[in-house]
């Protein structure tokens, strides 16, 4: 994909799948990264706002913005003059994958996925550090680990089906009246992956079950109805 064809807006109910190597380099940035984030939770964003929430100047933080805007990735809200011109996403939903056909893609991508789960791990120490959470998130806040026997293609359907259960709340993002008295922007992020640890023992196990469960058919008496 070109960048041209990376500018072009996915349908609403489709994230944006990115294989623009070129397009990636350009994301790869860490105040782009920080920019991205931020339009994915605000209706609007000036560069002012963004210098105010990254510690960045508003020259640099409008810089980026219209390198986000020519890569397709925000666009002019209307309004404003200068510094204080509003910038909105185009998309909330990115989707960008390692499995590239394109060499330099692969690369591309390798270094930005790694960039942005190394962002949210490091939020997520900090959140979850003592004494960190917001008040009347003490509960509400938190983590947990599951290991399931599934196949690749049954992992895929259940990421799917919790990405379908967030969705529903994705409008209140690009309308504040929508957001009901106490709503925050809360970050939900899945990871996803087998344990290859483990996968040859339970490879074995599951081959030593399938030869007790052959070699009990083949003993089992036959009866008469």
């Amino acid at each position: 994909m070109s960048s041209e064809d990376a500018a072009a807006d996915p349908r609403p109910d489709e994230p944006r799948a990115i294989t623009d190597p070129t397009v990636m380099r350009a994301l790869a940035h860490p105040v782009r990264t920080a920019l991205i984030e931020l339009l994915s939770v605000l209706d609007t964003l000036t560069a002012t706002q963004a210098s105010e929430l990254l510690g960045e100047s508003p020259a640099n933080c409008a810089f980026h913005l219209r390198t986000l805007a020519k890569y397709g990735f925000a666009e002019e809200a209307g309004g404003g003059r200068g510094r204080e011109r509003p910038w909105k996403a185009t998309t909330r939903d990115i989707s960008i994958t390692t499995d590239q056909p394109d060499a330099q893609a692969a690369m591309a991508a390798d270094t930005l996925t790694r960039m942005w789960f190394e962002r949210w791990v490091e939020r997520a120490r900090r959140m979850f550090a003592p004494n960190s959470s917001l008040p009347g998130w003490e509960r509400a806040s938190g983590w947990q680990r599951s290991a399931v026997f599934i196949t690749p293609q049954e992992t895929l359907e259940l990421r799917q089906q919790m990405s379908a259960l967030v969705k529903k709340y994705e409008v209140r993002t690009g309308d504040p009246a929508l957001r009901p008295e106490g709503a925050l922007p809360v970050e939900w992020s899945v990871f996803v992956a087998p344990i290859p640890e483990l996968a040859e023992l339970a490879e074995k196990q599951a081959r030593e079950a399938a030869g007790r469960k052959s070699a009990d058919q083949e003993t089992k008496p036959e009866t008469d109805d």
